[in-house]
């Protein structure tokens, strides 16, 4: 189709300048004249008007998208068939300054987590309001999720969409061949039936695609595809990415059952999930708290005794002696008595009787000495010792505020690591709680300096033998070393590292990292002759930048390449620029034969030639017939030029 830009289309809106061009239609920024706005409008290629399928299509893609009034789905304003000029079947919509999803993903390669799920989001939330009217937009995939400069995400063309307010007049068979295979769930491709869940299974591949970079499958053609995604169970994106996190596993894996049942039932299930995660993921999210719900009890300090308490058997040593001592009374009392006594055999007996007296006496000594020994051990002795408290989990401050009232010195004797008790806090003592020490005497505390853990280097553009060494000084070890494609970090030197940079880990945990082998090479095919939609599809699911321009040509039939830059007979780096130029057909036409056929017929004949046609009327003929034809029939004209036809 030739560019309409300067064009005034339904004598409304002028169109400003061409934005893409696709196998269906062309979109062109259009300015709307009666509300002074902008917009974009689609518009019809004039080879497809004359389909009645396409058409259908192309009004129930308005239908679609007017049912549905959400801020990210792209509205449509108005539909209709231009009334004057050039023939056009074409469709209103916002427009939306910005870029596909696709040409970020070409730009960045893949997204991280909290980028994917704020694009995710507004895309699940525009499909859930879109199956809660039964319409299935049965198309999802990176070229139709749009973000524009203000960083709204929208989606666009529900040309595929179907649903009870829109009817069904699509053919399985025409459906399936313009969705886009890599997104196509596996009942699509076998059955033609899609649902919700099939929409759902679209959202998982786009997802797995944005976090990664690369599409789960790929092949040759376009059948390889669809039969791994009938027969293949949809990778882990953390196969690709180890960093990914398992949660997102599980949500990729499940969004992308090849079994429909086993996937969330319709784009508001799986955005519950999905916002379940981002809590987790996106730091604006409320976090969970790991405080405890108790501080650490700190343990009252130990009173000081007034009086040291007596040692039991001790006591009983005091008391017998007592007893012995209380018993010299009545033996001075015998004494006196001894006196009165004038019989020998009375004196005999008081003898005797005084050697016991004189034996106790001694061993009341003894044991007074025993007392006095015992007493000076444990009241100034070395016998006199504290009882250390337990400080264990308190903080150093609090820990000798529990013992220095006791008399005793607190002095940190080493720190060590410890995964149970936190920072700054007291592991063990020595001597430990229950313990005894010299009065005056000093504890030691062992206090710990919280989990051991070392940060990942910066290994990102390094040589492997630069990062083994910061590897090795962080006291973590060398593990895995696989190499891949990068078109940024050159060949030999690390791409990134698993676990990241950054990340803090235990002594000795393996840290792997990715070396780079340079810019993917790939054989480009050549497309020469071939159809300019098929080279700019296929060099593009390969990975290459493609840049179209089409040419009149005299001598190539419409829509086939004319030149390949480069021409594929060599390898060239991934996502390399590829030029295309293709045939716009020739620029000339011959003017056909319409004498003595009707208006209708005639006019017809001349448009479809690409050609004007101006009507000049004469006569009074109610049936009025081609008379005249200027230029003349036959004659080679541009494409576009006016044909005048009198009737008559």
């Amino acid at each position: 189709m030739s560019d309409l830009s300067g064009e005034v289309i339904d004598g409304r809106y002028q169109l400003t300048r061409l934005i893409a061009s696709g196998g269906m239609a062309t979109i062109y920024a259009a300015l709307d004249l009666r509300l002074d706005r902008h917009v974009a409008v689609k518009i019809m290629h004039p080879h497809l008007a004359q389909d009645e399928a396409f058409v259908a299509r192309f009004i129930r893609e308005a239908k679609a998208a007017a049912a549905l009034t959400h801020p990210n789905i792209v509205a449509v304003q108005d539909q209709g068939w231009n009334q004057g000029g050039a023939p056009a079947v074409f469709i209103v919509m916002e427009l939306v300054e910005g870029n596909t999803l696709r040409e970020y993903l070409h730009e960045q390669g893949s997204l991280s987590i909290d980028q994917a799920i704020s694009v995710i989001s507004p895309v699940l939330s525009a499909l859930s309001a879109a199956h809660k009217l039964g319409i299935v937009h049965r198309d999802i995939k990176p070229e139709n999720i749009l973000i524009s400069k203000d960083g709204r995400v929208k989606i666009a063309d529900f040309g595929l969409a179907r649903g009870a307010l829109l009817g069904t007049t699509m053919t399985v068979e025409s459906s399936v061949i313009l969705g886009s295979v890599s997104y196509l769930s596996p009942e699509q491709v076998q059955r033609g039936i899609a649902d919700a869940r099939s929409d759902v299974y679209a959202v998982g591949i786009v997802l797995f695609e944005i976090l990664t970079g690369e599409k789960p499958y790929k092949g040759e053609d376009p059948i390889q595809i669809a039969f791994k995604h009938v027969n293949e169970k949809v990778p882990a994106p953390s196969t690709l990415k180890p960093s990914i996190p398992p949660e997102i596993d599980a949500l990729v894996q499940r969004a992308t059952a090849s079994n429909p049942d086993q996937r969330p039932k319709d784009a508001t299930e799986l955005l519950a999930e999905l916002n379940n995660i981002s809590e987790k993921y996106t730091p604006s999210k409320r976090q969970l708290s790991l405080e405890l719900d108790l501080p650490p009890i700190s343990v009252k300090p130990v009173k000081e005794r007034s009086k040291r308490t007596m040692p039991k058997g001790m006591a009983a040593l005091i008391s017998k002696t007592e007893q012995i001592v209380n018993k010299e009374p009545a033996v001075a009392a015998l004494k006196n008595e001894d006196k009165k006594i004038s019989n020998t055999a009375e004196i005999r007996k008081k003898r005797k009787l005084s050697k016991r007296i004189k034996r106790n006496r001694f061993i009341a000594l003894g044991i007074a000495v025993a007392v006095g020994i015992v007493a000076w051990f444990v009241i100034l002795g070395p016998g006199a010792r504290v009882v250390v408290p337990s400080v264990v989990g308190m903080s150093v401050k609090n820990a000798t505020s529990q013992i220095s009232p006791l008399g005793l010195q607190v002095s940190v004797k080493t720190e060590i690591y410890s995964e149970d008790v936190e920072n700054g806090k007291v592991i063990s003592s020595i001597p430990g709680g229950g313990g005894k020490v010299e009065s005056g005497g000093t504890v030691y505390l062992n206090v710990s300096k919280g989990k051991e853990r070392y940060n990942v280097p910066q290994l990102k553009g390094l040589q492997p033998d630069a990062a083994i060494k910061l590897i090795t000084e962080q006291n973590l070890k060398v593990g895995n070393q696989t190499e891949a494609f990068n078109s940024e970090i050159p060949l030999g030197y690390i791409i990134s590292s698993s676990p990241a940079s950054g990340e803090a880990l235990k002594r000795d945990t393996v840290v792997n990292f990715t070396i780079s082998k340079g810019v993917e090479k790939i054989e480009a095919a050549a497309y020469l002759g071939k159809s300019g939609e098929q080279a700019l599809n296929e060099l593009s699911d390969a990975g290459f930048k493609v840049d179209v321009n089409y040419v009149f040509d005299e001598s190539v039939m419409k829509g086939l390449v004319i030149k390949q830059t480069p021409d594929g007979s060599q390898a060239i780096p991934k996502g390399s620029a590829i030029a295309l130029i293709v045939s716009k057909g020739s620029q000339y036409v011959f003017v056909p034969n319409v004498l003595n056929k009707g208006v209708a017929e005639a006019t017809k004949d001349i448009v479809n030639s690409d050609l004007a046609v101006i009507i000049k009327k004469i006569g009074s003929k109610k049936v009025k017939t081609v008379t005249n034809i200027s230029p003349k029939a036959g004659t080679k004209v541009k494409r576009g030029s006016k044909i005048t036809i009198t009737v008559g």
